[in-house]
């Protein structure tokens, strides 16, 4: 292609990259400031402001929830013992199209920190700019991948620029030119896009005096994610990527240090830190640098067509016990709260809507019990330890075959200890300092003063708290209907011959893509006369795909994120003249891990074949075929409420119909209970309340695996635990409170399928009932007292607390003895006292909180001398 004039010359475009690679080094140096850190580290632990800290950290993305829900996650957090919340940034969000920014609402990353600060609370702001988490296209803006010879995450293509570009042929030329002739320049030109959008955030955090050396909370920052993987796939390019990557951010002068996790050779004074269920076996890659867990993964993501992942507490805290006892000395949930993925932000492909994650805090903003109360007694005992674990090494001693003892001893007379017992099965006693300890199966015990236990992680004291969705429009909703048109040739199609892949026409815009072509039959077929079909094969890149023969649905397929490709093979009924094939092929978010994200793709790349015609196979894929990005009901924006109503909607519903638009109004149900939609009823879609989009839905996607029995001990996995199978994925659908007027709510739907909208509900989450399940001698959980002392074992406690505004209506089970089961499913045992229910009606019926202490006496006498009894009880909140 030549190039004109008045765009560019050859000469004139290759002077401009040679003045952009000489200046780029000079131009970012030049404008950093000098800083002087509050913030470092050592082998022990990062040091804020001369002081070694054991640090408790947790996950929640700001644009994963709502700001009206911010400082309520963020208190909660606190309130679990955090000290900091770390969070990643979501370029794709922040800068949707090139240089166009947003900052608003979800994304305003600024209030968010600045709120994390007012709470006391530290932040690690893991600026990426990748993250992969599970979001679109891993957090990296789709428009990236339209630039001339872009290649993500290594060393080349056009990554990164700082300066306006030239024209695209221009901009093409140049880039083949430099990498002909000088690589060095290239790389330069590549990471200046990269460093654009991290010098923004970092300039956005320096305005606002958020880094700790200003006196802001952020404490640590984070360059690239996970990228080990990938460094070890490209080689020399990935290695000089990393070492890039590093010195940039260094040389962005935060004066907070910086992580690279899943990184074992980061570069210094990067510090690497680790990911995964498990991290005691970690070691940074220099002895001067701290034991991270940048990722503590406290359950695991959904998927469409995947079950629910459960982690027992008793689990995750024996990570984490098991982390510190080795020299761990920082901790991140991932998640502490999950969220959902509102909106088209959900990656994978497949990953569904909700990002609960099994996290402390659920996907709702509710406390998740007991996992929330029995980490934040873990993290009172860590903190109890504190000033001995950060003195030094522990000396390990063998306390048996699984068992052993970490023991941390500090200069002024400080001692801690850890008692582990490793075996999965079996009971372990053990005497560790002439005193005898019992340790449950796969569990630590931590002893602050060398002496008392106060926290078991396998025994846990905190209540269980069953949630419930309850409807509240048992009325159910009016609808209205409007039917989606299958495309149609007009001004809006395009035509070209052959296949088109999906993202490079979409550009993401839009889940969906219209395929069209005429095909033409012969009325001497045979077909036509002996009443068999021929069969139309169609190979896809993937997710999903609806196909219609004559505007009538003929048959869907999908993937999986196992395999997103699909082949659609069924029966057509082909008429004698020309018939329309329209293939709506449907993108459930973008791959958000990996290497190459330029190369990946999606849609209908053939071939398209009809077979059982009398010339046999024809061959579809190179004739000529027509595409319409996205649907009618979108460019008419039927989600607003400007948009809804600029057509005729009908009255009646139309049951199990594909391609329709629901919409109804409603008013928002009284009080703050989190609310929900109830989609069981419906097959695969998308929601919108007032104009802001839900998500995307698919209960008809049901859950495949093995779902069983779930034991806390034994190594966990997310294969482990599982919950769901043959039921939907996912089924309720977060409404933030925040999104509803009190009347006139405008709630569309729309339908890709065919379901039953009748069906459809509005639920609100709260607490069913409540458990408790405890031992009846425990360990107290106080600090040291002046004289060095800890309280002796006592007496449990049973605490039963519903939620805000419920009280405790029933005593569903109580026994005292020896009682069986799990909560909601509770039985007695051998041993029994027979008035067992009488303390708990007597204090707690009508009350929404209240104790009992369990001893014998409050049951009616000992139902089993000599044998170790325990309590359960479950009781109703309404």
């Amino acid at each position: 292609m030549g190039l004109k004039s008045e765009t560019c010359s050859r000469r004139s475009c290759c002077r401009f990259f040679f003045l952009l690679s000489s200046t780029f080094t000079l131009l970012l140096l030049s404008s950093l400031p000098s800083v002087t850190s509050s913030v470092t580290y050592d082998g022990r632990a990062i040091i804020v402001n001369g002081q070694r800290r054991i640090l408790i950290s947790g996950s929640i993305h700001y644009p994963r929830s709502t700001p009206e829900m911010w400082p309520g996650l963020i208190q909660k957090a606190k309130d679990g013992g955090l000290d900091v919340i770390q969070t990643y940034v979501f370029w794709n969000g922040h800068e949707p199209s090139p240089g166009k920014y947003d900052f608003e609402g979800r994304y305003d990353l600024v209030r968010f920190i600045k709120l994390v600060k007012q709470a006391g609370l530290y932040v690690h702001l893991r600026i990426g700019p990748y993250v992969c988490a599970e979001w679109n296209f891993g957090g990296l803006p789709v428009w990236l991948k339209f630039v001339p010879g872009i290649s993500f995450r290594t060393n080349n293509g056009p990554f990164k620029v700082v300066f306006p570009l030239p024209a695209p042929d221009c901009l093409n030329f140049c880039a083949h030119s430099m990498y002909a002739n000088n690589l060095l320049m290239l790389e330069l030109f590549v990471k200046a896009e990269m460093t654009r959008f991290t010098k923004k955030i970092v300039g956005m955090m320096k305005a606002e005096g958020l880094f700790e050396t200003e006196g802001g909370p952020i404490i640590l920052s984070q360059i690239e994610n996970e990228y080990g993987p990938l460094e070890y796939e490209f080689g020399a390019s990935g290695r000089s990527y990393a070492h890039w990557a590093a010195n940039m951010a260094v040389g962005l002068g935060t004066g907070v240090p910086w992580v690279m996790c899943k990184q074992d050779d980061a570069p210094d004074p990067i510090i690497n830190a680790c990911n995964g269920f498990y991290c005691d076996y970690f070691s940074p890659n220099k002895n001067y640098k701290p034991k991270m867990w940048t990722e503590a993964w406290t359950g695991w993501y959904t998927e469409f067509g995947g079950p629910i992942a459960h982690r027992p507490v008793e689990d995750l805290a024996f990570s984490v016990a098991r982390f510190i006892q080795k020299g761990g000395s920082f901790i991140n949930y991932y998640m502490y709260h999950g969220g959902t993925n509102f909106g088209r932000t959900a990656g994978g492909p497949f990953i569904a809507t909700s990002y609960d994650y099994d996290a402390p805090i659920d996907e709702y903003g509710l406390l998740r019990q007991p996992k929330w109360g029995h980490l934040k007694d873990l993290h009172k005992a860590i903190k109890m330890c504190e000033s001995a674990l950060v003195s030094g090494d522990p000396t390990v001693k063998s306390l048996g075959s699984y068992e052993e003892a970490h023991v941390f001893k500090s200069k002024s007379g400080a001692c801690a200890a850890f008692l582990s017992n490793y075996n999965p099965r079996s009971f372990a006693t053990v005497t560790f300092q002439g005193m005898h300890y019992n340790l449950p199966p796969w569990s630590i015990s931590i002893l602050p003063d060398c002496k008392n236990t106060v926290f078991n992680t396998a025994r846990v004291t905190f209540q269980t708290s069953k949630m419930i969705m309850a409807p509240v429009n048992t009325n159910g909703f009016s609808w209205k209907t409007y039917i989606e048109e299958t495309a149609s040739y007009d001004d809006n199609s395009m035509t070209v011959v052959g296949l088109l892949e999906q993202i490079n026409t979409t550009r993401d815009a839009t889940d969906y893509l219209w395929y069209m072509t005429n095909v033409a039959i012969h009325p001497n077929e045979r077909f036509l006369k002996n009443g068999q079909h021929p069969v139309l094969s169609v190979l896809s890149a993937g997710h999903a795909m609806h196909v219609f023969i004559n505007g009538e649905l003929s048959g869907s397929a999908y993937g999986s994120m196992e395999n997103p490709k699909l082949t659609f093979n069924g029966n057509v009924k082909l008429k004698a003249g020309n018939n329309k094939i329209s293939l709506l092929s449907i993108a459930v978010g973008l791959p958000n891990v990996g290497p190459h994200f330029e190369t990946w793709n999606a849609g209908i790349l053939g071939p398209v074949t009809l077979n059982g015609l009398n010339e046999g196979r024809r061959d579809l894929s190179w004739q000529k075929w027509s595409y319409k990005i996205g649907l009618k009901g979108e460019s008419l924006q039927l989600h607003s409420l400007s948009g809804s109503s600029s057509v005729e909607w009908e009255s009646a519903v139309a049951w199990n119909q594909p391609l329709t638009w629901y919409k109804t109004t409603f008013n928002a149900p009284a009080g703050n209970d989190p609310l929900s939609l109830d989609m069981a009823s419906m097959g695969k879609g998308q929601i919108w309340i007032n104009g802001q989009s839900i998500g995307r839905y698919w209960p008809a996607y049901k859950a495949s695996g093995s779902c069983g029995e779930c034991s806390y001990s034994g190594t966990y996995s997310e294969k482990k635990c599982l919950t769901n199978c043959g039921e939907s994925s996912q089924r309720w659908y977060h409404i933030p409170r925040s999104w509803l007027h009190n009347t006139g709510n405008l709630l569309v739907v729309f339908e890709e399928l065919g379901g039953d909208p009748t069906g459809i509900s509005l639920v609100k989450r709260n607490v069913g009932s409540v458990c408790a399940h405890v031992n009846e001698w425990q360990p107290v959980m106080k600090n040291i007292d002046a004289y060095g002392r800890l309280e002796l074992p006592q007496r449990s406690k049973a605490r039963l607390m519903c939620a805000p505004g419920q009280k405790i209506s029933s005593i569903k089970f109580a026994s005292f003895g020896t009682p069986q089961g799990v909560c909601g499913s509770f039985q007695e045992g051998n041993c029994h006292a027979h008035k067992s229910y009488d303390a708990f009606e007597k204090n707690c019926v009508g009350q929404q909180w209240c104790s009992v202490t369990v001893f014998p006496d409050a049951f009616g006498g000992d139902p089993c001398p000599r044998v170790m009894k325990k309590l359960a009880v479950e009781a109703i909140c309404n």
